[in-house]
């Protein structure tokens, strides 16, 4: 904030005294030191705007002491790649870095005038930040002002740049405006993945308290303010310092209502040329240069005169070679304070008299002046620039400028082609809504224009948009059909077949989202046929078509084809077809106990995804590396990572559903049903509208758990059965496994056995029918079950020891720990307490380390009972009549009735004999009762 001449009134408007930041700006020293020291890093300071971080960053220069250079970001440079790289090279070359420089602007420039493809684009990226970390490796502060309107392709640099700082002198600070509906999206993802890597710390500046009020007003007039006033002010600038100064400086008794009329106030005492020069900077931008100003006013004689009183006012301040606006909301409330007519005729003397302004910055000048077709020209001739950039967001904000500024005259299709390029970069950055709008209209356009194979050519993209918006297999297989017929009715052609077999990929795509193995399988070999010639969308193909095997039990087959998909398409710079690959390994592995090959595959995908900015596919790797991580045990790890991804994941419904589902059993473990309940609901509703098996499937799974946690058998098999017929309907194998034991014993909680058999006769019959690997697992836990209940104890070890072992090998977590339990129980059973209780030994140290309290609860339960010891499973003669009536089912009215002794009497024996066999239902007393009768008739 700087501090200026005092006005004609006497005050000093800007504050002197660096107030209420002391704990923050001993923060920044410290960093600043150990950067000094060879332990650079980078440092966020955000905030709302006019909050102080500017001043904090003024302040902390000097006290720093030190070189240091600054760079800024301004409205409207998101549409421009590379400009605040541009400022960092000027700023390198102020701190005689100048080899570091030169290469920084020549990469730059060198991208600006090149289309490069997405390989070329991230090879660029890793060129700027090598070069960028060679111009820190001397002792440095790079300050970077208004970051959230900093562009992509600097951000990314900025981001791979993090690697290195911690080996270099040099502290990069970067303030950013929070909670501002100009911060882009992209800009919140960057900085929360910095943050959730520890690739950067932040620091969010707080408004000031009353007193840090009453100090302000104290160092701007000299004097202790009245209370009455400090209420005023305190209360009209809600603790907003730029807010204080600027009513301050107003002078008057009434306080304005915002800060923007507090500026036009302060505008009216200017003079008129400094008045006119002032609205000019506006309509520039928040930086310009005399020349520019001069040019544009036409009068570069007055120019300095008007620029002296300007800064005086403090309304500019000197920024390098040119000027800036002391803040950017001085700046808008400037702009917005000139007249319409009078802002198109400045805007159209900005772009005759600064013609080294970029094609994205000239076409907002043309725009706002009113001339739409030079504005179009440029806008479609930057966003294509920064769409091969993968500069998304930008692209998106200059089509969107193309859009509004195009032609009359502009044939339909070129309108139509228009619309699906702002599709595609809508839909790379996940607005996956509107991309489905403008995919949409550029359909009806193209068939406007009489071109029926460019219409189908968007379907593809189309149905994606819609998968991620709910849409459901049979909505979008009949869109597919639509655009197939449109192309029939044109004949065979090489254009209409190459289209012909992208529709028929894109179907089978869809097809084994929804499970639809066989007829996904079909479909991949037609299209295939189709695009022999094409050997990226070939290769596409081959993705689904391996993605099918895995899921139809043809393994390794499709393991293999799915690996050799994704290294082929990294190698050859399809980044597209790569990352998809990547998805689809990871998270068929995440799904059938591939859980080793998932990790692996996975976090190289979310390096590769990293790499190239693909954010979406990042998060969406996270989601279910964080599945893996829950599913071998790593309870915190997987909490961590699917938070991350979920809060990252900027609504993507499949990285959102994924994550709801790992949140959700990592709750079911910790014993907290509630919150668990609440997430898996969630996740099912999310299903439930996409209408997808894998969406669905797992959480009610997990919501059959939690029933069975609760007590609710009823409940735990209504849903048990509500997955095994999803699943039955399309034949699939892998999301039907796990509910094989859920299933089994929420029916023995019931008592009944007979259910449980006849249960996993259903549900093992589908399962086997795929023969997954690792599922086989559950068929034997879940017989083992029926085995134990029906005591048929060997059979149940036998049967118990190889799921338990099954389970182990493929690290299947949450249900091999309970096998362990299950396995102690059977020995129990079987008169073995030294072997059960090194299974619950065992189980207890799983339960632990991962921090599983459910689990533990069982344990602690299986404890007591073996803790009871072999004595209290002696019943007494009595005992022995009511353990079997009881197993011939009477009540306890009926046992009173049959042993003439009343039915509280009854009702203390049964709870005496179930302390003594450690048993919790009426059907364990029923069941040892049989294998008590069993043994009696051997001996």
């Amino acid at each position: 904030m700087g501090t200026g001449s005092p006005p004609a009134g006497g005050v000093a408007r800007v504050c002197p005294l660096f107030v209420g930041r002391e704990d923050v700006m001993a923060l920044v020293l410290r960093r600043r030191a150990e950067a000094a020291a060879g332990r650079g890093e980078m440092l966020l300071v955000g905030g709302e705007a006019g909050i102080g971080k500017s001043r904090l960053l003024d302040e902390f220069v000097l006290q720093a002491g030190g070189r240091s250079v600054r760079a800024d970001s301004f409205a409207g440079d998101r549409g421009t790649p590379g400009l605040l790289l541009l400022g960092i090279a000027a700023a390198l070359r102020e701190a005689e870095q100048d080899a570091a420089a030169d290469r920084l602007r020549e990469l730059v420039l060198r991208a600006a005038d090149d289309a490069a493809s997405e390989g070329a684009r991230r090879i660029l990226v890793a060129e700027l930040a090598a070069t960028l970390a060679e111009g820190l490796a001397t002792p440095l502060l790079l300050r970077l002002e208004d970051l959230h309107w900093a562009d992509q392709l600097s951000l990314d640099v900025l981001q791979r740049v993090t690697v290195s700082l911690p080996l270099v002198p040099s502290l990069v600070v970067a303030s950013y405006r929070s909670e501002e509906p100009e911060t882009s999206r992209d800009f919140t993802t960057w900085r929360l993945g910095l943050l959730a890597q520890r690739r950067a710390e932040e620091v969010v500046l707080e408004r000031l308290d009353r007193d840090g009020t009453r100090r302000m007003l104290a160092s701007i007039g000299g004097e202790e303010p009245a209370a009455d006033e400090v209420d005023r002010l305190f209360d009209a600038s809600d603790g907003i310092p730029l807010h204080v100064e600027e009513l301050v400086a107003v002078g008057v008794d009434a306080v304005p209502d915002t800060i923007g009329e507090a500026v036009v106030v302060r505008m009216a005492r200017l003079g008129e040329n400094a008045a006119l020069a002032l609205a000019a900077a506006a309509v520039i931008g928040r930086e310009f240069d005399r020349g520019s100003l001069g040019a544009v006013l036409g009068d570069a004689a007055g120019v300095d005169a008007a620029l002296e009183e300007l800064i005086a006012g403090n309304f500019v301040v000197p920024a390098g070679d040119g000027f800036d606006f002391r803040h950017a909301l001085i700046r808008d409330a400037v702009y917005g304070s000139v007249p319409a007519a009078r802002r198109r005729e400045l805007h159209a003397r900005v772009v005759g008299a600064v013609p080294q302004l970029s094609d994205a910055a000239m076409s907002r000048h043309f725009e706002r002046a009113g001339r739409a077709d030079e504005a179009y020209a440029r806008a479609r001739r930057a966003a294509g620039r920064a769409a091969a950039l993968s500069a998304h967001r930008e692209a998106v904000d200059l089509y969107r400028r193309a859009e509004r500024t195009v032609p009359s005259g502009t044939p339909v299709a070129e309108r139509a082609e228009l619309h699906r390029l702002l599709g595609a970069e809508l839909a790379a950055t996940d607005a996956n809504r509107e991309a489905e709008r403008e995919f949409s209209r550029a359909i009806e356009l193209f068939h406007e224009a009489g071109d029926p194979v460019a219409a189908a050519a968007a379907v593809p993209a189309l149905v994606a948009a819609r998968h991620l918006l709910g849409a459901g297999y049979e909505a979008r297989a009949a869109t597919i059909e639509e655009a197939l017929d449109w192309i029939a009715g044109v004949g065979a052609t090489p254009a209409s077949e190459h289209v012909r077999g992208r529709l028929l990929a894109a179907d089978a795509a869809a097809a084994m989202l929804d499970r639809r193995l066989d007829l996904s399988l079909r479909l991949t070999e037609e299209a295939r046929e189709l695009l022999t010639d094409d050997p990226e969308e070939s290769l596409a193909v081959d993705v689904t078509r391996g993605a099918v095997l895995v899921f139809a039990g043809a393994g390794e087959q499709g393991w293999e084809l799915l690996e050799h998909s994704a290294s082929v398409a990294a190698a050859r710079g399809w980044e597209a077809a790569a990352a998809r690959a990547y998805r689809m390994i990871g998270s068929s592995a995440s799904v059938l106990l591939q859980y080793r090959r998932g990790r692996r595959w996975l976090e190289e995908g979310i390096a590769y995804a990293t790499r190239i900015e693909r954010w979406n596919d990042a998060h969406y790797l996270e989601a279910h590396l964080a599945h893996v991580e829950w599913a071998t045990g790593s309870l915190d790890a997987a909490e961590r990572r699917a938070s991350r991804a979920r809060a990252d994941g900027r609504g993507g419904i499949t990285t959102e559903v994924t994550a709801l589902h790992v949140l959700g059993y990592v709750a079911l473990s910790r014993g907290d049903t509630r919150r668990a309940s609440a997430l898996l609901t969630e996740a099912a509703e999310i299903g439930e509208r996409m209408n997808e098996l894998q969406r669905l499937s797992p959480a009610l799974w997990g919501l059959a758990e939690v029933a069975l946690a609760d007590g609710d058998a009823e409940r735990a098999i209504e849903l048990c059965e509500r997955g095994r017929r999803g699943s039955e309907a399309i034949q699939d194998a892998a999301y039907a496994f796990p509910y094989l034991v859920t299933g089994t014993r929420a029916h023995l909680l019931l008592g009944d056995v007979t259910g449980a058999r006849g249960w996993v006769e259903r549900a093992g019959a589908l399962v086997r029918s795929r023969g997954i690997p690792g599922t086989e697992y559950g068929i034997a836990h879940a017989e083992a079950l029926v085995a134990l209940a029906e005591r048929r104890l060997s059979r149940a070890k036998e049967l118990l020891a190889a799921a338990g072992d099954g389970w182990d090998r493929v690290d299947r977590w949450w249900e091999g720990t309970q096998a362990l339990l299950d396995r102690a129980e059977c020995a129990r059973r079987t008169r073995g307490p030294a072997e059960a209780a090194a299974l619950v030994d065992a189980a207890r140290a799983r339960a632990e380390a991962a921090g599983a309290d459910a689990l533990l609860a069982r344990t602690d339960a299986l404890t007591r009972r073996l803790a009871r010891g072999a004595e209290m499973s002696v019943l007494s003669s009595r005992e022995h009549e009511v353990a079997r009536l009881v197993a011939a089912g009477a009540t306890n009215r009926e046992i009173g009735e049959s042993l003439h002794i009343a039915p509280k009497t009854v009702a203390t024996h049964v709870e005496h004999i179930l302390a003594k066999l450690g048993a919790a239902r009426r059907t364990e007393i029923a069941a040892w009762a049989v294998e008590e009768a069993r043994r009696g008739s051997a001996r």
